[in-house]
């Protein structure tokens, strides 16, 4: 075999003391200035010597400097490399970008092993980083559903990858992979989610020096902002209720709730039997807050609740459902008995679709949150200041303006037209013009 172990003495040992310096491997190939210079430059990397299981340092020939390669296992039966340095081959080695084949040994299984003054700790993939994101979510009381959904569009690779290794180029081209399978709003969500979780990571791990390599590899796609507000009139919102009453019970309570009240479905699964105010003339409920916009301090913003009207036809219902059950208990219940998800949709997505079909629309289109959209255009057409609903919908003047403007400009066509300016007086059977 062309390389062996060999020992170092004590006094040539590493600054840090790291006892792993002791056990280099020597390779008769690779070792020397000399004997690197005598391969064949070509673009496939040398074999050089084992690291350690599942760890090898290649060289590659260049005409100019060679290029240390570290070559390791993803854990499924493939591999990943990673370029260390240069090699010394026409200069001398600086400690950082030339390396000779000791030290890019050393390099290297730190980069493998993520060794840390000594310390024999693994290193942080992106895989364990959406664990360590998901268990960061639930800790803060926000839904570990944006670390989880990524798993489905990542591949092998890329989740056993470290994430010290990742680069701009290789997540840029799984980002562009996308396009064509899905929105490009919904790519730039998911890259959001992943982002999250890389600088997490970094935080905890000071080892992770890469942060462009996902601020750039993963920046959002241009001209992806545009929101798919969908409205559709009161006729077809009653519609859909009564439907969903008719096809579930427990869903048409749900829809019923979202059409009066306007507020997302993450926010009215969340409501408590106490959370039902039952007067008999102006009933309400509190709404729990939907804690969106990110932040530290979302279980305290999920615990506020704020005053949400609603008819007394629905209160009536509210309260049959809530009969002779705990204050503290959800206030709307699946039809098993089971309280609704933290990703409702899940839950009653079919049954949603068979509902739009049902009443003539495309399921592709008209969706459980058409119930919100709808609402907003609803008050503002009725002239309720726009920062009353704003607040009444748990969202900020800012966002009405950006996303609701143009459905104003659109469904309020006949509130303008009563307002608009006549030139000429409609003539009509009975109205005789008066000559000038």
């Amino acid at each position: 075999m062309p390389y062996t172990f060999i020992s170092i003495p004590r006094h040539h040992w590493d600054k840090t003391g790291d006892t792993n310096v002791a056990r280099r491997v020597r390779h008769s190939s690779l070792e020397t200035r000399t004997a690197r210079l005598k391969l064949a430059v070509r673009r496939k990397p040398y074999s050089g010597p084992p690291l350690g299981r599942g760890v090898a340092l290649l060289y590659r020939r260049n005409k100019t400097n060679g290029t240390w390669v570290l070559k390791a296992s993803d854990g499924h039966g493939k591999y990943w490399t990673k370029a260390v340095a240069e090699a010394d081959d026409f200069d001398e080695s600086n400690g950082k970008t030339v390396l000779t084949f000791f030290e890019a040994q050393d390099v290297a299984k730190k980069l493998a092993r993520a060794d840390n003054g000594g310390a024999d700790s693994a290193p942080i993939t992106v895989d364990i980083a959406l664990k360590d994101y998901s268990r960061d979510l639930i800790a803060r009381n926000a839904n570990p559903y944006n670390a989880e959904h990524p798993r489905l569009h990542l591949t092998t690779v890329l989740l056993s990858k470290p994430v010290a290794l990742l680069t701009a180029t290789e997540l840029k081209k799984w980002r562009d992979s996308l396009l064509g399978t899905m929105a490009p709003s919904t790519i730039n969500r998911l890259c959001r989610c992943i982002c999250a979780a890389l600088a997490l990571a970094a935080q905890h791990d000071q080892r992770v020096k890469n942060r462009e390599a996902w601020t750039i590899g993963l920046a959002g796609l241009p001209d992806a902002q545009e929101a798919r507000n969908v409205i559709i009139s009161d006729a077809k919102v009653r519609e859909f209720v009564a439907t969903a009453y008719v096809l579930d019970a427990k869903l048409g309570l749900l829809s019923d709730v979202l059409a009066v009240t306007g507020a997302r479905p993450s926010q009215v699964v969340r409501l408590r039997v106490e959370d039902l105010h039952d007067h008999p003339v102006r009933p309400k409920l509190m709404m729990p807050k939907s804690a969106k916009g990110g932040g530290r301090n979302r279980s305290q913003k999920k615990v506020e609740r704020y005053s949400v009207p609603i008819t007394v036809q629905l209160a009536a219902k509210l309260r049959a459902a809530a009969t002779g059950r705990a204050d503290d208990a959800p206030l709307l219940m699946q039809s098993d008995g089971r309280p609704w998800d933290k990703n409702p949709g899940q839950n009653y997505h079919r049954a949603v679709d068979k509902v739009v079909t049902a009443i003539g629309s495309d399921p592709a289109v008209v969706t459980m949150y058409c119930l919100r959209h709808s609402s907003i255009v609803r008050m503002l057409l009725q002239n309720v200041p726009v920062r009353l609903v704003a607040s009444l919908h748990n969202t900020s003047v800012a966002m009405i303006e950006k996303h609701y403007s143009k459905h104003i400009a659109e469904y309020g066509d006949e509130h303008a037209r009563a307002a608009l300016l006549q030139h000429e007086p409609p003539i009509g059977d009975n109205v005789i013009a008066l000559a000038s």
